[in-house]
């Protein structure tokens, strides 16, 4: 099929507008989607469509990868954020040391697409999920750890993994009064710890983790970090650890840098490998992650002399279908295309086919409210916005935007379309 026959398949369906690659596109590869020289502002693309910037994920990439570095701390990022195996790999190439997930299913797709080694951030519950890690256990490509913060998990995952001939790698969980899991003092995690005893054929205590993002404050944050890493080091003086090094791990994408000061105090020691898990990174955003940036950048020694902090690289596009008054202006962006829970969708890119190039979107211009498949925009009277224009939109909270897409274009700095990534929501 030549170059103009690709083109020509994809153009004017609704391939890649969050519904994904239709059938008779099955055939088609990222290659093939490369080479058809889409450009998003020649309106080749069906709109809406989640676009990534290569050069701001590649910042991103490098940026993280130092960070990490001067720590000498390790990288799993968190694959919920994207679900999508192509951006696991490129965070395995750029030197993760594995990805993070979510559930048994996650766990599942991302070994199908080649990932080897995950920490799944969770309870493992349920014989039906139970049953999917132990297929995967199974494999000689696989390793795999998970949670526990109850007796009751640990007796249930021991009766399982016995019965199947497996053991079962294990990190304690820490938690929080009002918060999410994880043991809240001393007598639940000793409980824990001396119920996994009870298994030790089927169960293997390697390492403690936290999560410190149920929490708001820094001085909180702190707290919880200090008193994960004494349950850590009691742990360790007491050879409980089944492995060296044992694992300590924690980090969302807002306080990572938080956890990586906090743990530096056994990072870098020969029986203990620090494991911190930002997912948010590699996409960014304008809203409370941009925040969490702006904090670091003032804060944190290492941030400030990395220069530029992280860049946001997903944008939705969307057509301009109606400007029913003169101060409304109706945008074919809804709640299924991007994320709306941690604030709307910020204008960025204004595009009139046929000009140049793009300007930015008029300071005032600022989405109101969000139906199915409608933004309404609130702009000036005079405004010089109309049908059939181009806007992109800057998003918050990258993991409910990318979990409405099947596919994410890739482009470069001049909106033509590189790449097209599927995603496994």
């Amino acid at each position: 099929m030549t170059v103009a026959e690709v083109k020509n398949s994809f153009r004017g369906q609704s391939l890649l507008s969050g519904k994904g690659l239709g059938a008779d596109a099955d055939a088609f590869t990222t290659a093939d989607v490369g080479a058809a020289g889409w450009r998003i502002l020649d309106e080749d693309v069906s709109l809406p469509a989640a676009v990534l910037q290569a050069s701001a994920m590649q910042h991103n990439l490098d940026w993280m990868a130092a960070f990490m570095r001067a720590y000498r701390v390790a990288l799993a990022p968190h694959g919920k954020t994207t679900m999508c195996p192509a951006l696991f790999q490129r965070q395995m190439q750029a030197g993760a040391w594995g990805i993070t997930l979510a559930t048994a299913p996650q766990v599942q797709a991302a070994h199908a697409h080649g990932i080897g080694r995950v920490l799944m951030a969770n309870q493992l519950v349920g014989k039906a999920n139970m049953a999917i890690i132990a297929r995967l256990l199974r494999r000689p490509d696989f390793e795999f750890c998970c949670l526990v913060d109850s007796v009751d998990n640990v007796e249930a995952l021991g009766r399982f993994f016995a019965g199947s001939g497996l053991r079962l790698r294990v990190l304690l969980e820490i938690g929080v009064a009002g918060g999410r899991s994880g043991v809240r003092d001393d007598a639940q995690a000793a409980a824990v710890v001396q119920a996994l005893q009870r298994w030790p054929q089927a169960l293997a205590l390697v390492g403690v983790e936290v999560y410190e993002g149920v929490l708001k404050d820094e001085a909180g944050i702190r707290g919880l970090l200090r008193r994960t890493l004494d349950r850590f080091q009691a742990l360790r003086q007491a050879a409980a650890f089944a492995e060296s090094p044992a694992l300590l791990s924690g980090a969302g994408s807002a306080w990572f840098d938080v956890v990586a000061e906090e743990f530096a105090a056994v990072a870098g020691e020969d029986d203990v490998q620090v494991v911190l898990r930002p997912g948010c990174y590699l996409s960014h955003d304008v809203g409370a992650y941009r925040q969490a940036a702006q904090r670091m950048q003032s804060s944190n020694p290492v941030a400030r002399d990395l220069g530029e902090g992280l860049r946001p690289a997903l944008q939705v596009w969307a057509c301009v279908q109606s400007r029913p008054e003169p101060e409304r202006v109706i945008v074919a962006l809804g709640k299924r295309d991007a994320a709306y829970d941690a604030g709307l969708p910020q204008p960025h890119w204004h595009y009139r086919p046929g000009s140049d190039a793009p300007v930015k979107a008029a300071p005032g211009w600022q989405l109101t409210a969000m139906m199915d498949q409608h933004a309404f925009l609130q702009v000036d009277a005079d405004a010089d916005i109309a049908v059939g224009d181009l806007l992109s939109f800057d998003i918050s909270h990258p993991c409910l935007t990318f979990d409405k897409w099947r596919h994410l274009l890739v482009v470069d700095d001049d909106w033509q379309v590189r790449e097209a990534l599927p995603t496994c929501f």
